[in-house]
């Protein structure tokens, strides 16, 4: 006697049961117990079962089907547990390559023509290359160095772009593209990908076919998308997002920009310091979630420059001529060869049927999970831009990784309460832990102190004192909860700070460490000793 145990899903009464058994015992030689009360169905026969077609009649009359052992647990194919990954950014290869480190074997569904996702291939890279590129070309006309005439040099875009999609290209070949050469127990389907249930997924392909695949362990790691501001007629015209920012061939001659956050001040400077007129429009104050003192500095360093920028404001109503766009503005009319919506990001979950595999999202469509990873639904992970969790490239890969570890039966979290952030403006501006507001509104009875970058010797040796750096710190303790800063190279000392916080370290702590001189990680110091001296009375490399 041969027998197979199924879990059945989407049965709501008995009738379905005796449906579903009925059906299979069409089948020669098949007989069939199938449960409503708990799911489940024992298929027996006296013959070889032919499992793939039992499978497809179940599936065929409308219910989900998964094969299991006899205690109900999902049964493993060649002694692997099998991982589906829907995309291929820096959550999945995180997740896949350690799936693999842990035994399992991995399948990764990419809807798209590329994989990699936004980081190396639409967002991290390609901008760093851009923005860099965007800053020499301002430092050769507007350095403060006497003796180095200034220059504005041509610009050939077509050469920039090209040599930026060339990087991307070995990037993704080395990070990701090679990967799956090198390894046989990660394979590539290429597809969309939706829920039938908790461990079927149909996948659709570029002609149109649907496929079923089966695993042990889902990982929904879909990434995120430009979220499109609902604006009278600005469907109707050919707006960019920063991907087309990113890949275009010809610098507009004033670009506008809905957004007042991270990719907005970002391609904001960037197209500015390439010689574009540009124009940021805001919906709240630039950087609301940052430090109010971050805030102020940062509208200020842009305006200096010559950006226009507009807070608090919507537009009423946008048009496109052909040519033009025109965006109503407080009764006036502003006008662009270029707009880019920096207005946010939604995660991709809507076309995933996640209703029918029981994971829940918020209002935005992010999915909810918890430090593990988890979703609502016990066989189903998720991690990266599509979930509750800061969006940051660097938090996706550390969530992929411990949900590989956690789909693999391990246990590890994800501690997020120490996370740095850096915004790549000129200067650079870079956080960790609580602003002075938020330990207000935490009832956190603290103290804070700014040190303005006059005082720190290596910026005044640049010839560059624009920013500051503030630390906050708890009265009680002394512990510092957090460090906020504008300032060349402020990507590199946030994550000393950020150390310093990890440890639990006070004032005193940091004020009396030893830092090299001559570097802006100095500034740290100095900003701690001014808790209690006055450091313009210090000598330049005072203990």
């Amino acid at each position: 006697m041969t027998t197979l145990h199924l879990r059945i899903s989407g049965m709501t009464c008995d009738f379905c049961a005796a449906k579903i058994r009925k059906t299979l015992e069409s089948l020669p030689g098949i007989k069939a117990q199938i449960s409503f009360d708990d799911g489940r169905a024992i298929i027996e026969s006296t013959d070889p079962i032919n499992e793939q077609q039992i499978v497809n009649l179940v599936q065929e009359a409308g219910y989900g089907v998964r094969i299991i052992d006899r205690h109900g647990a999902p049964r493993k194919r060649d002694d692997k547990l099998h991982i589906a990954i829907i995309g291929s950014g820096s959550a999945a290869f995180a997740a896949a390559t350690k799936s693999v480190e842990k035994g399992a074997r991995v399948s990764i569904i990419e809807a798209g023509e590329v994989i990699g996702g936004t980081c190396v291939n639409i967002g991290c890279v390609p901008s760093k290359i851009m923005i860099r590129a965007a800053s020499i070309v301002h430092n050769q006309s507007h350095h403060a160095f006497d003796g180095i005439p200034l220059n504005t040099p041509e610009i050939d875009r077509s050469k920039m772009l090209a040599q930026q999609e060339k990087r991307v290209k070995e990037l993704r070949y080395a990070k990701y593209e090679k990967i799956l050469e090198q390894n046989p127990d990660i394979s590539l389907i290429r597809g969309f990908a939706r829920f039938i249930n908790e461990y079927t997924l149909g996948i659709t392909d570029g002609q149109g076919n649907e496929s079923r695949l089966e695993a042990d362990r889902i990982l929904i790691a879909t990434g995120a998308s430009t979220n499109i501001p609902d604006i009278p007629g600005l469907a109707d015209t050919p707006w960019w997002t920063s991907t087309e920012a990113l890949q275009t061939k010809r610098l507009p001659d004033h670009l506008i920009i809905l957004g007042g956050s991270v990719t907005a001040l970002e391609m904001a400077q960037a197209f500015h310091h390439l010689g574009c007129k540009v124009t940021l429009i805001a919906r709240n104050q630039l950087l609301s979630k940052e430090d109010h003192l971050i805030q102020t500095e940062i509208k200020s360093i842009l305006e200096n420059e010559g950006i226009h920028i507009f807070t608090q404001t919507t537009p009423d109503r946008v048009s496109h001529d052909g040519a033009l766009f025109s965006l109503s503005i407080n009764g006036r009319i502003l006008q662009a060869d270029a707009l880019l919506l920096a207005t946010g990001r939604r995660a991709n979950t809507g076309q995933l049927d996640l209703d029918k595999a029981g994971v829940k999202t918020d209002k935005t469509g992010a999915i909810k999970i918890d430090g593990f990873m988890r979703t609502s639904s016990n066989s189903i992970y998720a991690a990266g831009d599509c979930t509750t969790q800061p969006q940051f490239v660097y938090v996706a890969a550390a969530a992929g990784t411990r949900a590989a570890i956690n789909m693999s039966g391990g246990d590890s979290e994800l501690d997020l309460a120490i996370l740095p952030s850096v915004i790549f403006t000129s200067p650079q501006i870079a956080s960790v832990g609580l602003t002075e507001q938020q330990a207000n509104l935490h009832g956190i009875d603290n103290t804070s102190r700014t040190l303005t970058l006059d005082n720190v010797p290596r910026a005044l040796a640049n010839f560059d004192t624009r920013g500051f750096i503030k630390l906050v710190a708890e009265n009680k303790t002394g512990h510092i909860i957090g460090c906020h800063a504008i300032g060349e190279n402020a990507g590199e000392i946030i994550q000393s700070a950020a150390l310093a916080i990890r440890n639990k370290m006070s004032i005193d702590d940091l004020a009396n460490q030893l830092f090299p001189y001559l570097t802006m990680v100095e500034g740290l110091k100095l900003c701690a000793q001014t808790f209690s001296k006055d450091v313009s009375q210090l000598s330049c490399c005072a203990g």
